[in-house]
């Protein structure tokens, strides 16, 4: 059942949030995508956002909390225009992920989850540090709204920051043009709105792929699976 919208919530926000819909055999397996758009709108997930998915997908509003405050992703708070996440997880930690953070938290006079500047306006940066952002062969990194920025350091990570809250885009390291928070959400609800190009942007860095390339110019292979091969017994459920 579709309920009306909330205020904060026009005809083309309904629309896509049906587009979102109709990718599904199921409309509650919708709600992840149809969360980032409601960011994409907000810059967070207020509790309008909640009722909002609630009404789109026949679902109570408990059932969207439980959802909305499981994933970190997910923001309560309004967002400013760039999220910056730190990594400092084990080894980004070890290689200067912990100084990088303590920087910016001094630099922007925020914490955890906290905004420098008035949440949405340009130049107002939201940060956090993030438990593992999948890239230790090229930590300690950050990412700007996802985007990655490798091999920082302090003074690195400190200068794209001035960057940001002066209003440029300083390309990242790898993956697309830097775009603001709500643009990102857009691209992980689904819709690219002329920005298609973004997702032919390399992902991969020659330190990721050095194995790969050493192997190949080495002309190492794996052996193949024989045909016939014997798995083991899986274990009885009990």
């Amino acid at each position: 059942m579709t309920q009306a919208p909330e205020q904060t919530f026009d005809q083309s926000t309904v629309d896509r949030a049906q587009a979102i819909i109709a990718r599904y055999p199921q409309s509650r397996s919708a709600l992840l995508p149809m969360l980032h758009l409601v960011q994409s709108v907000e810059g967070y997930v207020s509790q309008e956002g909640i009722r909002f998915c609630a009404g789109q997908l026949d679902l109570s509003e408990a059932e969207v909390s439980a959802v909305a405050t499981f994933y970190t992703m997910y923001k309560r708070r309004p967002c400013g225009e760039h999220l910056v996440s730190v990594c400092t997880n084990t080894l980004c930690a070890a290689l200067g992920g912990d100084d990088i953070y303590a920087t910016l938290k001094s630099h922007l006079g925020v914490g955890h989850e906290e905004t420098a500047g008035e949440p949405g306006t340009p130049g107002s940066i939201t940060l956090e540090h993030a438990e593992c952002l999948a890239a230790c062969d090229l930590g300690p990194v950050l990412q700007v709204n996802y985007e990655f920025y490798d091999n920082q350091t302090p003074d690195k990570a400190l200068g794209l920051v001035k960057a940001l809250q002066s209003g440029e885009k300083p390309a990242p390291t790898r993956g697309a043009p830097l775009t603001d928070f709500k643009q990102a959400e857009l691209q992980l609800a689904g819709f690219f709105e002329g920005r298609d190009a973004d997702l032919d942007g390399p992902s991969a860095a020659p330190e990721t792929l050095r194995g790969a390339q050493i192997a190949k110019d080495r002309g190492w292979d794996a052996p193949t699976m024989p045909a016939n091969a014997e798995f083991p017994a899986l274990p009885e459920k009990k």
